[in-house]
C-alpha cells in the first residue's frame, strides 16, 4: 500500500484525538514514582522461556531475571559475567570455568556448575553457535560445585565469542531442573539469578508484567560497559504495560503515566521532538534489517526461479518509506551480512535495481511454472510497519499476476503459524516479513536467519549444501581477511539459491521521558539495570 497525504491527515487527527483523551492507565494507577519505571514494550510478553523462542521481548525478559556466563561490552568484546575466572589448555581443547562468588537463585539456592552445564546443553539445541559447540564438544561436565569444563574434539577459537553472543536465544543460565527440559519444551518457572525478580503475584499477561529489584543480587565490581560490568539496579520496580494502540501509548507517555515507549510510530517522531519533557533515543545504533522469508518447502517458492523473482520484484526504497517515512532512519541493504558489518560485501548483487524490476519478476515466475496458486502472506496487524509492508508486498505481487492473499493476525499468531510446514490450503503460509538485528548478520554462526540446512533451518527452511559447508568453515578461520573472503563466497551462493530477500534497513528510536536516564544502548537486548528515574 502507499500512504497518501489524506492518510497522513487521518493519522494526525487520530493522534490528536488520542492525545486529548484520558489514558487507559489513568484509571488504573497514579503517576509512577521515582522508584518505579513503567515501560511500553514492542509487544506483549507471551512466551517466558528465552531458549524456546528467539523473540526479542522474551530475550529482554531473560536478561532481566537470568544471568549469563559472559557478556559483551560496548566494543562487542566478551567479558566474564557469572564466570569469575577461566582458562584454556595448551592444546586449546579444554576450557575450564570457575563461577564467581555471590551467585544465587531467586528461590534462595546457590548457583552451581551443574546448572551451567545443563543450561549450555539446552541452549546448544537451539542456538546455531551452541549447536556448533555441541558438535565439537567431547564432554561438558562439572568438576566441583563452582567449576565446569568444556572439552573439545578440536580447537574452537570462537568458543568464548559464542558463549557471549547477543543473538537470541542467548545463553541464559537456568536452574539445572529447568534446563534439563528439551529446548522444544517451554520452561514454566520464572526463577533466575539475575538482577530482577519476576513478580508472579502481579503478573497479568495481556495487561502488565512486573519485575522487582533482586535485593540479593551481587553485581560485578567493574563499571557498567555495554552489557558487561556491574549490573546495578537503581529502581525498585519495573512494569511492562501492554498498550497495543500506539496513539494511546503515546498519550500515556506524554501524561507521565509511562516512562518509556519502545515503538513510537514514525509519523509521531516530530511530536516527541517538540515536547520538552520527551526524548527520542536510538539505543540500537546498527539498526535492523527487514527480511522477507519464503516457504521453500511449498509452491511456488520451492522453485528457485520464484525465489529469484522476489529479488527483482522488491523496491527497497518503497518498502522502507511505508515502514519508516523519515529518510534519516532508513537505508537499503544488499549484503546477507548486513549493512557495514566487518564482513558486508557486494558479491553477486547485480540483481539490485533502484525501483526493482517487476517485469523481470513476472518473467521468472513464468519460468518457475507458476499457474495462479494462492500465495499467503502472514500480515502482523499489531506491528504497524510490517502491516504496511505486507500490504505493499501483496499489491506488488498482484500487479505481476500473482494470486496474493493477506492473512491478518497479531504477531503472536505469526510466530505460531510460521512454524507450520504445510501447504497453504492446510493452514501453511508462503511469505512473512520479519526483522533481525544488523549486528547479528555479521556472524553466520549466531543468527538462525543465515542457516540453509533445510528442515533444520529457520522458518522458510532454505537448503543449500555448498553454502552450509562454507558456513561450517567459519569457525575454522581466524583472521578478518579470511572471514571476508569466506563471506564473499557464501553470499555469491546465497543470492543464487535465494535463502531469503532483504527489504531494507532501519534504525528505530525509542521515546522516553527525560526523567528516565542511564538507558544502555546495545543491539538485541534492552537491559533494565543502570537506568535511573528522577522525580518529575
Amino acid at each position: 500500500m502507499t500512504i497518501s497525504r489524506r492518510d497522513l491527515i487521518k493519522l494526525g487527527l487520530a493522534a490528536g484525538t488520542a492525545l486529548s483523551i484520558p489514558s487507559i492507565l489513568r484509571a488504573q494507577t497514579a503517576t509512577a514514582g521515582a522508584r518505579t519505571v513503567r515501560m511500553v514494550k514492542s509487544s506483549d510478553l507471551r512466551v517466558f522461556d528465552p531458549i524456546w523462542t528467539a523473540t526479542n521481548i522474551t530475550a529482554d525478559h531473560g536478561a532481566a531475571i537470568y544471568d549469563t556466563l559472559f557478556s559483551l561490552d560496548s566494543k562487542f568484546m566478551p567479558q566474564p559475567q557469572m564466570v569469575g575466572k577461566w582458562s584454556v589448555s595448551d592444546d586449546k581443547k579444554t576450557y575450564t570455568f570457575e563461577l564467581r562468588d555471590g551467585l544465587g537463585w531467586h528461590d534462595g539456592t546457590p548457583v552451581t556448575a551443574a546448572d551451567c552445564v545443563a543450561s549450555i546443553r539446552r541452549w546448544g539445541q537451539a542456538h546455531p553457535g551452541g549447536q556448533l559447540i555441541m558438535a565439537r564438544a567431547s564432554d561438558i561436565s562439572k568438576k566441583d560445585e563452582k567449576t565446569f569444563t568444556i572439552s573439545l574434539k578440536e580447537p574452537l577459537g570462537v568458543l568464548i565469542d559464542l558463549l557471549a553472543d547477543l543473538t537470541p536465544p542467548c545463553l541464559f543460565i537456568m536452574r539445572e531442573k529447568d534446563a534439563n527440559r528439551p529446548a522444544t519444551e517451554q520452561v514454566t518457572a520464572n526463577i533466575g539469578s539475575g538482577p530482577f525478580r519476576f513478580n508472579e503475584a502481579l503478573a497479568q499477561p495481556g495487561a502488565s508484567i512486573t519485575y522487582d529489584r533482586n535485593e540479593k543480587y551481587v553485581p560485578r565490581k567493574e563499571p557498567s560497559d555495554g552489557l558487561a560490568g556491574g549490573k546495578i539496579v537503581n529502581v525498585d520496580r519495573v512494569i511492562w504495560d501492554v498498550i497495543p494502540d500506539q496513539q494511546t501509548a503515546m498519550a500515556a507517555l506524554q501524561a507521565g503515566e509511562v516512562d518509556y515507549f519502545e515503538t513510537p510510530p514514525a509519523d509521531l517522531y516530530s511530536l516527541v521532538e517538540s515536547d520538552p519533557k520527551l526524548e527520542l533515543q536510538v539505543l540500537d545504533q546498527p539498526g535492523w534489517d527487514v527480511v522477507l522469508r519464503m516457504n521453500c518447502l511449498q509452491p511456488p517458492f520451492n522453485n528457485v526461479k520464484a525465489r529469484q523473482a522476489m529479488l527483482h520484484l522488491i523496491d527497497q526504497e518503497a518498502f522502507m518509506r511505508v515502514m519508516y517515512p523519515d529518510p534519516k532512519y532508513i537505508n537499503t541493504v544488499t549484503s546477507i551480512f548486513g549493512k557495514d558489518t566487518p564482513v558486508s560485501n557486494d558479491e553477486n548483487t547485480g540483481w539490485y535495481k533502484k525501483g526493482g524490476d517487476p517485469e523481470k519478476a513476472r518473467q521468472l515466475f513464468k519460468e518457475a511454472g507458476y499457474a495462479g496458486e494462492k500465495v499467503v502472506i502472514l500480515d502482523p496487524t499489531d506491528w504497524r510497519e510490517a502491516d504496511n509492508a505486507s500490504q505493499l508486498l501483496a499489491a506488488a505481487l498482484r500487479k505481476i499476476g500473482v494470486n496474493a492473499e493477506l492473512a491478518p493476525m497479531d504477531w503472536g499468531g505469526v510466530s505460531t503459524r510460521r512454524a507450520k510446514k504445510d501447504p497453504v490450503e492446510n493452514g501453511g503460509w508462503s511469505l512473512f516479513i520479519t526483522a533481525e538485528s544488523n549486528y547479528s548478520f555479521g556472524n553466520p554462526l549466531a543468527t538462525p536467519l543465515l542457516l540453509a540446512n533445510g528442515d533444520d533451518a529457520w522458518y522458510g527452511w532454505p537448503k543449500n549444501d555448498e553454502y552450509e559447508a562454507l558456513r561450517a568453515n567459519w569457525a575454522n578461520v581466524s583472521t578478518l581477511e579470511e572471514r571476508k573472503e569466506l563471506a564473499r563466497k557464501m553470499q555469491g551462493i546465497w543470492w543464487d539459491f535465494v535463502g531469503d530477500v532483504r527489504l531494507g534497513k532501519y534504525v528505530s528510536p525509542i521515546a522516553h521521558r527525560k526523567t528516565l536516564t542511564g538507558l544502555i544502548g546495545m543491539p538485541q537486548i534492552v537491559p533494565m539495570w543502570n537506568m535511573q528515574k528522577a522525580e518529575a
